[in-house]
């Protein structure tokens, strides 16, 4: 994998990252801590969105940005937070992972 992609690759895990600082911000008395990893996370997920943007083209960065985004921040939902399950959002999470994976191979 380029550099590229793996910058993408950490820029999606990052973007994960502030979702979980935004809802850790919910706890009583983590109010500072969450809105830190939140904040945190959003310029890494920034830095490493440039610095893939600089040789995979804008659209499918964004996209494949977004995509891993979502898709990981449904599964820490559902795994550390008691999110709901029904096959419907579980099919539409798999077609959000489809679509980046088509986008990869497609590049």
């Amino acid at each position: 994998m380029g550099f590229a992609w793996f910058s993408l690759l950490l820029a999606g895990l990052f973007e994960i990252g502030w979702p979980i600082g935004l809802k850790l911000a919910q706890t009583p008395g983590r109010l500072i801590l969450g809105v830190s990893l939140a904040v945190f996370c959003m310029a890494a997920s920034g830095l490493f969105l440039y610095l893939a943007q600089r040789t995979i083209p804008m659209g499918t960065a964004y996209a494949v940005w977004t995509g891993i985004g979502a898709a990981g921040a449904f599964a820490v939902g559902i795994l550390a937070y008691g999110d709901a399950t029904s096959l419907p959002r579980l099919a539409g999470v798999g077609l959000i992972v489809a679509g980046v994976a088509t986008l990869k191979l497609a590049s």
